[in-house]
């Protein structure tokens, strides 16, 4: 049997139109059967999606839109149909959000429930509304430009107040007050600028304190050696002292005292012979008296030698009589 090429044409046609079809459901997301795992999910607002728009989970995506359709003729409810790529278990409590990206195109993210009982295919998950970065933002400058709106209350009651308060003579005293402020602040000018001059690194007091240190520190590290040198002296000076024996030390010295007090005792009392001597006037006098009288006889003796040894070979006896009080020149000797 002979095909004619017109045959051919038409059909090589065919196949390319159908070709092209399913290439372009394919890469819509759709293919030319519904087969596979598909669950659905209701709107009121889909928000810009779109056939073949990514699903994900957890940031992974798990399918894509397949189809989009109305259910009633006022658009109040939208049907979208989700292809997996495979089974998952998706929780019976889980919710499908579409979440806007102002930089690309819309998706719908699957937030996981916590139910033991997972989905099967045709089941519909439970949807949620996501407002949106901007929603957000919108939701968390609310609150805050009502605060501003009673703050802005509160300042303009608070400035009506002050403009009650500052009559002239308060403003007059604000005044003062501004005034004794710029004092203040060119002493503390006047202040940095000697302290400034203290902290001088040539001839401020401090750069001349650490010259002094430093000279000090220096001294110190030259005569290290007689430091240490001495501080072994004292060292050993310490060690001899802790092993000396100074409580029998001094309980000598107490032994000793207490000996010296008994001999005192005694020199106080008339008891012996060196109190009687020391304490006895009578005996001082009579001792007086005995020291008198010998210095009379040794002046007689001297003066007059001859009357008490008699060696005479050519002389006369002297016959001049005894002294009866020493010389004078005896008394100074004395």
């Amino acid at each position: 049997m002979k095909i004619s090429n017109e045959t051919k044409v038409g059909a090589l046609t065919a196949i390319a139109i159908t070709l092209l079809i399913l290439g372009f459901n394919f890469l819509r997301g759709k293919t030319l059967f519904k087969t596979g795992h598909f669950i659905y999910a209701k709107y009121a607002n889909t928000k810009g999606i779109m056939v073949s728009n990514p699903v994900y989970i957890n940031g992974f995506q798990v399918g894509a839109v397949f189809e989009i359709e109305n259910i009633d003729k006022n658009l109040s409810t939208i049907l979208l149909t989700i292809k997996l790529k495979d089974y998952y278990n998706i929780p019976v409590n889980s919710s499908a959000v579409i979440k806007e990206n102002a930089l690309g195109t819309p998706s719908i993210e699957i937030r996981l429930g916590n139910s033991p009982k997972g989905m099967l295919t045709g089941d519909t998950i439970p949807t949620a509304s996501d407002p949106g970065m901007i929603g957000e933002l919108m939701n968390k400058l609310g609150p805050v430009s009502d605060q501003l709106k009673n703050t802005i209350q509160t300042l303009d009651v608070v400035l009506k107040n002050i403009n009650t308060v500052f009559d002239p003579a308060t403003k007059n005293n604000l005044q003062e007050v501004i005034g004794n402020m710029n004092k203040t602040t060119a002493s503390l000018i006047g202040s940095a600028a000697s302290i400034e001059k203290m902290l001088h690194q040539q001839s401020g007091a401090i750069a001349q304190s650490m010259d002094n240190v430093n000279s000090f520190t220096k001294n110190l590290s030259d005569n290290n050696e007689k430091v240490s040198r001495t501080l072994t002296n004292v060292e050993k000076t310490t060690d001899q002292l802790a092993k000396a024996d100074i409580t029998g030390s001094v309980a000598q010295m107490k032994l000793a005292l207490e000996k010296l007090n008994t001999v005192m005792g005694k020199l106080e009392s008339q008891d012996g012979s060196l109190g009687k001597l020391i304490n006895d006037k009578a005996l001082y006098t009579n001792l007086n008296n005995t020291v008198h009288s010998a210095n009379i006889l040794l002046d007689d003796l001297r003066m007059h030698p001859k009357r008490y040894v008699q060696v005479s070979v050519f002389g006369k006896k002297d016959k001049s009589g005894p002294l009866l009080a020493p010389l004078t020149d005896s008394l100074k000797h004395n």
